[in-house]
């Protein structure tokens, strides 16, 4: 059986007359019927039978024409199902992301990406870079939008913006009347972290020994943004952040970037995928709208 003779049959059905059918399909009449004795071959059975005004259904063939109307539909949604696919407009994708792009990228573009692909489903995991990795390269992720340090040999990496880490403090901090502020003015205070071996803190780390500091104190350890912020704010304890975040949360909670020179870091945040994997049409329309909407983080960060 040919899914166009049962195209054709439901149209004959629907007309009840061959001659105005086969017009309806654009096809001579011979070759409409050529093919309703094809389907009935298929169904060793007569489809319709023969009046003075057309023809008429058989119950084999009205029992048919209810499944041709089924297949019809099932034909449509099909077609509709691959076009979504093929689109990048349905489909899974799963995304590892890092806490800052959690935080502060992924919410718009999730928000962006499901309401111009309904169909698709999205799964964002979120942790450390190093972790996240090692799930790229077994496949349990498709991408990784995180910050990044150099391009990989296994990894695909394209820069999506950069932006700049600062140290902040609450208003009320007895260093934020003296700004800008030396790194060595740092030595013994306490600080607010997302974790001792994040990148963050590792740069930090790093600075310190270069000035020949002791390392920077962690009082309070936390992968939330949200809670350090806050924590900043109440006390007098410092942090580490991006200049973006901080601007927008300063005025609110009342903090203040110290201005520290040697600590001004600057982070490019890209998107990872695997050379070797494939990348589904919701893979690269979900690249689309990150790209997107990191034109306007880049931006702003050349305003600021």
């Amino acid at each position: 059986m040919e899914p166009r003779d049962l195209e054709y049959f439901a149209v004959v059905a629907e007309y009840g007359n061959l001659r105005r059918a086969a017009e309806a399909l654009d096809l001579s009449q011979p070759a409409l019927s050529k093919s309703l004795r094809r389907l009935e071959k298929w169904a060793k059975t007569k489809l319709v039978k023969r009046t003075p005004k057309g023809v008429e259904l058989t119950a084999v063939g009205a029992a048919l024409l209810k499944h041709a109307r089924r297949l019809h539909l099932s034909f449509d949604d099909i077609e509709h199902e691959v076009a979504d696919l093929g689109s990048g407009r349905a489909g899974h994708l799963r995304v590892g992301v890092d806490v800052y792009s959690s935080e502060h990228l992924m919410p718009e573009v999730c928000a962006a990406f499901l309401k111009d692909a309904p169909k698709a489903t999205l799964s964002i995991t979120i942790g450390a870079t190093d972790v996240l990795i090692p799930a790229l390269r077994k496949g349990d992720l498709d991408l990784l939008v995180t910050g990044i340090s150099a391009f990989s040999d296994e990894d695909v990496v394209q820069e999506l913006f950069q932006h700049e880490f600062v140290v902040y403090a609450s208003a009320d901090h007895r260093l934020a009347k003296s700004r800008p502020v030396a790194i060595a003015d740092l030595a013994h205070e306490r600080w607010a972290a997302a974790a001792e071996n994040g990148p963050a803190w590792q740069w930090l780390l790093r600075a310190f020994a270069d000035h020949g500091l002791l390392p920077p104190k962690i009082t309070l350890e936390t992968s939330s943004i949200l809670i350090k912020l806050q924590a900043v704010a109440s006390s007098d304890l410092l942090g580490f952040t991006s200049r973006r975040v901080l601007r927008q949360v300063a005025l609110r909670l009342r903090l203040v970037d110290l201005r520290v020179k040697e600590l001004a870091w600057t982070v490019r945040v890209g998107i990872r995928y695997r050379k070797d994997a494939y990348l589904s049409p919701a893979a690269h329309r979900f690249i689309e709208i990150l790209k997107g909407t990191s034109r306007k983080f880049a931006l702003d960060h050349q305003e600021n």
